[in-house]
């Protein structure tokens, strides 16, 4: 039996509150008061013995009938033979074939004049995203224009400028968050990549993308709140996470500078995790993640959260 199926039944007797059986190994169990064997008693009158006994130390799992009426087992358990996974492929909408329209195809070049079609709509390059983290800023700071980034905050964006000035990467743009801790470390960062411009975005602000499971109990925003940032959030990935343009030549490298929650979730939706497992991941101020998203769509994680470009007294995570 393979892991999946003892998987459904595992899901299947949880969820109709039935005695589960799993096929595991148990250890031997102590004796208890002298009954060192199990206690046979006498079976009832015309009883059919079992046609097998377990091994020792085995459970056996109960027969197919007995879990025919069992609710269907969750997507991520049971997937038909042959899909190859979860991965969705059209998850950033651009999918070649998602991008023509088939029922236009001429009559008369058929395949061919698809095929075509098909060509032009791929991409051909592979986008690199750095996303980073906002140093650390004044926590005291009433208004959004008061929470400025401390002396800290000042030389981790240093830091982290340099970085990325010593990877030797041509970077496209540099895409920030218009929140003042967003934009203060922009600035310093910009610095040390001098002629790469910067765009300034409300979509990147921080907020509370999607209710955090498990949930914990030192944040709770209401629920309006997971409403209103969780569409922007949401915006902000489906404008600027997805594969390059089928016009894009060459591989780009764009720097995005936004905040923690923001990029946690990003993570996860690119990764096609569960969004809702964005809180259990944790990211230093000043720190780089960088995501690489290939011509078919594919989504790489090379690193989250580094900063191991910084000293250890210059870390934080405020």
């Amino acid at each position: 039996m393979s892991f999946r199926r003892a998987l459904a039944l595992a899901a299947c007797g949880l969820a109709g509150g039935s005695v589960l059986f799993s096929a595991v190994a148990v250890g031997k169990q102590p004796a208890r008061g002298g009954d060192a064997e199990p206690r046979t008693g006498g079976s009832a009158a015309g009883a059919v013995p079992p046609a097998s006994a377990a091994p020792p130390g085995l459970l056996l799992l109960p027969p197919a009938a007995a879990t025919a009426s069992c609710p269907p087992a969750p997507g991520w358990i049971e997937r038909p033979a042959g899909t190859g996974g979860y991965w969705d492929s059209n998850w950033d909408r651009r999918e070649p074939l998602a991008l023509i329209n088939i029922k236009k195809k001429n009559e008369e070049t058929g395949e061919e004049e698809l095929a075509s079609r098909l060509d032009h709509c791929k991409a051909k390059a592979t986008r690199h995203i750095f996303l980073i983290r906002h140093s650390q800023y004044n926590l005291d700071g009433r208004a959004d224009k008061d929470r400025t980034l401390t002396p800290l905050g000042r030389e981790q964006a240093e830091l982290t400028g340099h970085r990325l000035a010593s990877l030797g990467l041509k970077f496209d743009q540099i895409i920030h968050s218009s929140m003042t801790r967003a934009t203060e470390t922009t600035e310093i960062i910009s610095k040390h990549l001098p002629g790469v411009k910067k765009i300034s975005t409300d979509l990147l602000r921080e907020g509370a993308p999607i209710e955090p499971d498990p949930p914990v109990s030192h944040w709770k925003p209401e629920a309006v709140q997971y409403y209103e940032d969780g569409a922007r959030i949401e915006a902000a990935f489906r404008n600027f996470i997805h594969r390059a343009d089928a016009k894009q030549e060459e591989d780009s490298y764009e720097i995005f500078v936004c905040h923690a929650n923001v990029i946690r979730y990003i993570v996860c939706r690119a990764l096609q995790f569960p969004p809702e497992g964005w809180l259990r991941m944790s990211l230093n101020n000043g720190s780089i993640t960088h995501l690489v998203i290939r011509p078919n769509g594919r989504v790489a994680l090379r690193t989250l959260g580094d900063t191991g470009f910084m000293p250890p007294d210059k870390i934080t995570r405020t």
